[in-house]
């Protein structure tokens, strides 16, 4: 009676083994076919999500240089542009304190009349030759910008006047600091003139 026990449960316990086998082997190839089944969907997010991170890159790199292109001293002298458009008898005073709150400018600035003479940024040099003259500047003098209006008699001979200017600006007028950029400009005989960084981004 004990051997037929003993035979039972040994019998029992091989199916219950080969049972357990047969699962198993049916379960890793199910899986086996699953991992086959999602890795399809990965792979293809990951080529998309490549894809759309190289289009997301190369969008932001063009914009990038397009930002890049456009320096202070341009967009300044654009705006000056614009506001010689729409309004050619405007005054320099006018005009400098639309110049200084320009969204480019990051910095609180001021603008006031100037005389002929020794002005900020031309060294030694006196600065004459002009009706009316305005300077628009940030209130912080350790930041190198400094801008100009002249606006000049109707006679006057602007080619030498703007020539004077270039001649004796210096770029580093500011001991800290130095300007990267030095734009001259005249629409009748209204003179724009900036030294400044060309971004103000670090």
């Amino acid at each position: 009676m004990k051997k037929l026990i003993c035979i039972l449960l040994t019998a029992a316990l091989i199916i219950s083994l080969s049972a357990c086998k047969k699962d198993t082997g049916e379960t890793a190839e199910t899986t086996a076919a699953s991992t086959e089944h999602t890795e399809v969907p990965e792979t293809t997010t990951d080529e998309t999500t490549a894809a759309e991170t190289e289009s997301s890159a190369s969008q932001e790199s063009s914009s990038a240089s397009a930002t890049d292109s456009v320096t202070v001293g341009q967009t300044l002298l654009a705006d000056f542009e614009k506001q010689m458009t729409e309004d050619a008898g405007k005054g320099a005073q006018a005009i400098a304190d639309a110049l200084i709150t320009n969204p480019i400018i990051p910095f609180a600035g001021a603008s006031m009349a100037v005389e002929p003479g020794l002005l900020t940024g031309f060294g030694n040099a006196e600065i004459t030759g002009f009706q009316e003259g305005v300077m628009f500047s940030p209130m912080i003098g350790t930041i190198p910008f400094v801008g100009y209006i002249f606006v000049l008699e109707d006679d006057a001979d602007i080619d030498g006047f703007t020539g004077l200017l270039k001649d004796n600006a210096d770029l580093r007028w500011n001991i800290c600091t130095e300007a990267e950029e030095l734009v001259v400009h005249s629409v009748g005989n209204t003179v724009f003139f900036v030294m400044c960084p060309k971004s103000f981004e670090s």
